[in-house]
């Protein structure tokens, strides 16, 4: 048996091991060649302090000594990555950056495999990936994709599920946007493209109580990824979605949200626009359209990716109304134009 434990590093990157059976996460980290901070492996120090995010493992106190890591600490997930034992996988924050512990990025090189409009404002596309395997990432994060025949990267989330054979994305077409242009009007299918990666802390935790997602035009992406992990994994609280737009064309990928409603009674979504001359049967912002219930009084973990001026606007939200979730986690980004 060996698990898959994922390590995030401070600047942003995020290093996948294995860890087998009756091995400590040091152990299986110098094994791979993760010069993750440690010392003394015997408990001591507490140099080798982390924070697990998720999953189960042993750590017995008598593994270590007070100094090293105190019962309060414990209590709130902190590890001792040189005693620590894991009994699944396992997200662990590591307090130090990638370079200083020599983990490298990880690129990957594939093949265009598809290209589709999916509206005047959105592209989809998807890469074969040469080495399929060797990518593992959590669902909501990102990679930096290269333009091909120029230096410069673009940073879009995944929609497709961890260990697909093929990497999807859903991107703005942005009007000169550099890779909006070579994806509109250059690329041809089986050329060669890779991206390095994958990086961020927005990515979907384990779900220990009812759930919030709340996306905006393109920042529906990570969430189409999260959707398709929870549909293989299950879910044992209600999960529920505003997606946001600006106008009527912008709403993309809705047909897949009614498939995962349909087929799932956890999950429950509901769709906006923004513009005052939409169609749509709910106009206005994600956040005219929360039900109450679904904040659960406030035992609710809310997930927000979209444009910046939609994060300041929610963050706002949430605070005029004296609502503190359990949790808050978003992604912000903005376009990149030429």
């Amino acid at each position: 048996m060996e698990y898959n434990i994922a390590l995030q590093f401070e600047d942003g990157v995020t290093g996948f091991i294995k860890c087998e059976a009756d091995e400590t996460v040091a152990e299986a980290a110098y094994r791979q060649k993760f010069n993750i901070p440690v010392d003394c492996l015997d408990g001591a120090c507490g140099t080798c302090r982390c924070h697990c995010e998720s999953g189960s493992y042993d750590m017995h106190p008598d593994m270590y000594i007070e100094d090293a890591l105190t019962e309060a600490e414990a209590a709130e997930g902190y590890v001792l990555t040189c005693q620590m034992i894991p009994e699944s996988d396992c997200v662990i924050k590591v307090p130090t950056s990638s370079e200083a512990c020599k983990v490298g990025k990880s690129t990957f090189k594939g093949k265009l495999q598809q290209l589709n409009v999916l509206s005047e404002s959105t592209i989809h596309f998807g890469i074969d990936i040469d080495n399929s395997d060797a990518l593992v990432f959590l669902p909501g994060q990102y990679v930096n994709i290269n333009i091909p025949n120029s230096n410069e990267t673009r940073s879009y989330s995944f929609s497709s599920v961890p260990n697909a054979k093929q990497a999807e994305f859903v991107v703005r077409n942005i009007p000169n946007g550099k890779m909006s242009t070579f994806l509109s009007d250059i690329a041809e299918i089986g050329q060669d493209m890779d991206f390095e990666g994958p990086f961020g802390s927005f990515y979907l935790r384990p779900l220990v109580r009812p759930t919030l997602f709340l996306a905006g035009g393109t920042g529906i992406a990570p969430f189409l990824s999260m959707l398709k992990s929870l549909e293989m994994s299950g879910a044992h609280h209600p999960v529920r979605m505003v997606y946001g737009v600006t106008n009527d064309f912008d709403l993309i990928e809705v047909q897949k949200l009614e498939e995962v409603k349909q087929n799932h009674p956890w999950f429950d979504y509901r769709t906006c626009v923004a513009t005052e001359d939409s169609q749509h049967e709910r106009k206005g912002y994600v956040t005219g359209h929360v039900d109450n219930e679904w904040l659960n009084d406030g035992d609710v973990d809310v997930y927000l990716c979209g444009p910046l001026g939609m994060v300041d606007a929610v963050s706002n939200w949430l605070d005029s109304s004296n609502l503190k979730p359990s949790n808050f986690y978003y992604e912000k980004f903005t376009p990149s134009e030429q």
